[in-house]
């Protein structure tokens, strides 16, 4: 069992950036792959970023590409999202995933992430 607690969402404004932290519980977090998912209002949710067990290997949606960077800590149990020069476009739900245990690659499906957070709220004026 991995329970995930996304922190440092918020109110911004064009152009400014913030950093998404997501705790993981448990022992297994350093085998699983993780992932960063949003839902927009009215939108479905769609995949944002993601990192595999090995932290070299790294994916983003196109719109996050140069942007966002995804990080882990498996001493810390931890991924971040970094992400600048926000747009309001980014305005969304950020969801922080965990991905089935000893998955060998990150993954950009929702299907492949067993464990979920709450999700953090990220505002973007412009």
């Amino acid at each position: 069992q991995v329970q995930l607690a996304e922190t440092g969402g918020g109110l911004v404004q064009a152009g400014d950036s913030l950093r998404l932290s997501c705790a993981a519980s448990g022992r297994t977090f350093s085998n699983r792959a993780m992932g960063w998912f949003r839902q927009a209002p009215g939108k479905g949710r769609e995949f944002v970023a993601a990192i595999s067990r090995d932290p070299n290997n790294t994916g983003y949606t196109e719109s996050a590409k140069g942007r966002f960077t995804v990080s882990r800590d498996n001493a810390k149990n931890t991924v971040d999202l970094q992400m600048n020069s926000l747009k309001p476009e980014d305005t969304a739900v950020y969801y922080c995933a965990a991905a089935r245990a000893y998955s060998s690659y990150y993954s950009i499906w929702e299907y492949d992430y067993e464990y979920w957070g709450p999700g953090t709220q990220v505002t973007v004026s412009s």
